[in-house]
């Protein structure tokens, strides 16, 4: 998919990769990008930032009511949806100790966020014979996010919803790709680095921290492209190759990598 012309939706998008993904497809020449945010007031500052082609609403994204709401209201303003990023997400720093409620949060923002948005647009987008999701995953989709269980085991999830709107949908013209990042400078790795949790450090210690620019742009190559999963940081092609060769050996290289970082 190229951008120029089209309709695109950005779930969290005031902050972060989202922002950066509404300002790269407004100067990729899109008809209209929408910027969707829990916040608000935040939403429609970034989309002035943007351009006029950027239009800022309020949504919450575990709403399956207020999803169903943004999306009717896009189509309405303009006709279509080409494109929907379900990006929002929440880390938690927790392990074990993690509470249900902790355990809910995560799995309402960071699987079932993309769930009610798929079955918001996917209607509109059969009947055209046309659409594509990206949905923001996480390397922690492919591999851990050491110290966060919550933010592994639902990006697991995400990665496996994403790959199954794929197979089920592709063959009637829906495409789909999970975007897998590592360490991006966001909001979300800094306040995980100021509260000194360990899956931050480590983060932030492993590999090279992109800007969202830079993710944007893998994202803009990636659609280009239509590839399933775009990596910004091609290592962790890697890195999953050799954990589905020798998921011993990544094992034990984790324990080294987690006892080095104080974890074990």
């Amino acid at each position: 998919m190229r951008l120029a012309g089209k309709v695109a939706v950005v779930t969290g998008g005031a902050g972060g990769i989202g922002t950066a993904l509404v300002r790269r497809f407004v100067a990729e020449g899109a008809e209209g990008v929408v910027v969707a945010d829990l916040h608000d007031a935040k939403a429609v500052e970034v989309a002035a930032g943007a351009g006029p082609a950027a239009w800022g609403l309020g949504v919450d994204v575990t709403d399956p009511a207020a999803m169903a709401a943004l999306v009717s209201t896009v189509e309405q303003r303009y006709g279509r949806i080409d494109l929907f990023c379900s990006n929002a997400g929440v880390t938690s720093g927790l392990g074990v100790e993690a509470t249900p409620q902790d355990w809910q949060r995560s799995w309402e923002v960071n699987v079932l966020a993309h769930v009610h948005a798929a079955r918001a647009v996917l209607p509109a987008m059969l009947a055209r014979g046309a659409g594509y999701l990206l949905q923001t995953c996480s390397a922690a989709g492919l591999l851990v996010a050491v110290g966060d269980a919550p933010y592994t085991v639902t990006k697991h999830a995400a990665v496996g919803f994403a790959e199954w709107l794929a197979v089920t949908y592709g063959g009637r013209g829906i495409r789909v790709s999970a975007l897998c990042p590592q360490g991006v400078a966001t909001p979300m790795l800094q306040d995980g680095l100021a509260a000194g949790h360990l899956g931050a450090r480590v983060t932030a210690a492993s590999g090279r921290v992109l800007q969202p620019d830079e993710v944007a742009d893998a994202v803009v190559d990636g659609l280009a492209a239509e590839r399933f999963l775009i990596l910004p940081h091609p290592e962790v092609a890697q890195y999953a190759q050799r954990l589905a060769t020798d998921p011993d050996g990544w094992q034990r290289a984790m324990h080294r990598l987690v006892a080095g970082f104080g974890g074990g």
